[in-house]
């Protein structure tokens, strides 16, 4: 698969850096030099974590990482546009936005590490945990924004998903739904060119943005590898949400430079000069050649974006070794919101068996 064509992409700036006027200026008229530095050290510090966890599980510290390499801009750019109560629904590769909404690198963790089956609270960063089911997250998104929009709030959802969720049954469902009830919700979809191991062309006969208008919902393409254009186009979606314009999809353009997991070796199904062409767009360096061009990029700002990113790759390895181990009985806990009693019993049953171990001949005791 060659590279995808750029022409009818959302672009405001280009790979060499330069600011080409895409259109959508006015939705970042905001964005002045400190902002911009502060898209640029985001981006570092997420990639700096993911490489990180990365090498946690190549050492055997983590069961499973899905890296997020190559699609930093598309996360910052959407993540940062967000406000404090609106809401996330993602998948599991989302660990950029999850870095935008505040959540703590051992909660990015603790599912991989396999101590948990959730990694965080979600009402205290308004972030539902990932979902591995693929799409389901599109359905939680809908029905979430259908009761902001009952409650007469102003709040907006939005859901995560790669490009092979668009054929699983669960997101065009949720599209009926947003479209019929002009639910406040927006469909990200990072089409990072892979569903796991199959091209995106191999299911999509058109561009995925292409299927929204359909349902009724308007559409946007736009560069993914671009953070100035998806912080635009992702900010016009959320004020058209906001306004009672109903639901929007965009597709972010972007790719994949890694596996689908860890546990996936691209190199069996994926052209080495693909992934070429790709580096040559990739979303740092562009920023970082606009930055430099401009005079922002010096010597100082270099440092403290290093400083700030090995010190979060620290911090997020001292998270994971030093995560302590859950007891034994911890899986019954957070199942109901409220005490059970069937559970309880089951609780009971399962303590006296593991004490059983304790009380037999040649047991512990």
């Amino acid at each position: 698969m060659g590279p995808v064509p750029q022409e009818d992409l959302i672009q405001l700036l280009a790979p060499d850096g330069t600011r080409t006027g895409g259109g959508f200026e006015e939705w970042i008229e905001d964005v002045d030099g400190a902002a911009l530095q502060g898209l640029y050290e985001d981006m570092v510090v997420v990639r700096r974590l993911d490489q990180e966890a990365t090498a946690l599980q190549r050492q055997g510290e983590l069961a499973l990482w899905p890296p997020l390499l190559g699609q930093e801009a598309a996360q910052i750019g959407s993540g940062r546009a967000l406000r404090k109560d609106d809401f996330v629904f993602s998948s599991y590769r989302e660990n950029g936005v999850a870095y935008c909404r505040g959540v703590g690198y051992a909660d990015m963790l603790r599912v991989w590490r396999g101590n948990a089956p959730s990694g965080w609270d979600p009402y205290a960063v308004n972030m539902a945990t990932p979902q591995v089911i693929i799409g389901a997250q599109t359905l939680h998104a809908t029905g979430y924004a259908m009761a902001t929009k009952f409650d007469g709030a102003d709040s907006v959802a939005v859901s995560y998903f790669g490009d092979g969720a668009t054929s699983q049954g669960d997101s065009n469902e949720a599209m009926v739904f947003a479209a019929s009830f002009q639910a406040p919700v927006i469909f990200f979809c990072q089409n990072n060119q892979w569903a796991i191991s199959e091209p995106v062309r191999l299911q999509a006969q058109r561009d995925i943005a292409d299927r929204a208008p359909g349902f009724g919902i308007p559409s946007v393409r736009v560069d993914g590898n671009d953070v100035l254009a998806c912080l635009a186009v992702t900010r016009q979606a959320l004020d058209r949400a906001r306004g009672g314009g109903g639901p929007t999809f965009i597709e972010a353009v972007t790719y994949r430079m890694g596996p689908h997991t860890t546990a996936d070796d691209p190199s069996r199904y994926r052209d080495p000069n693909e992934l070429e062409d790709w580096k040559g767009r990739d979303p740092i360096d562009r920023l970082g050649r606009l930055l430099d061009a401009e005079g922002l990029l010096g010597a100082d700002v270099t440092e403290r974006v290093r400083e700030a990113a090995d010190r979060a790759a620290n911090e997020l390895r001292e998270a994971c070794v030093s995560m302590p181990e859950p007891g034994e009985l911890d899986v019954f806990d957070n199942v109901y919101a409220t005490p059970h009693a069937v559970l309880a019993g089951q609780r009971r049953d399962y303590q006296r068996y593991l004490a059983s171990f304790e009380t037999a001949p040649g047991g512990a005791s």
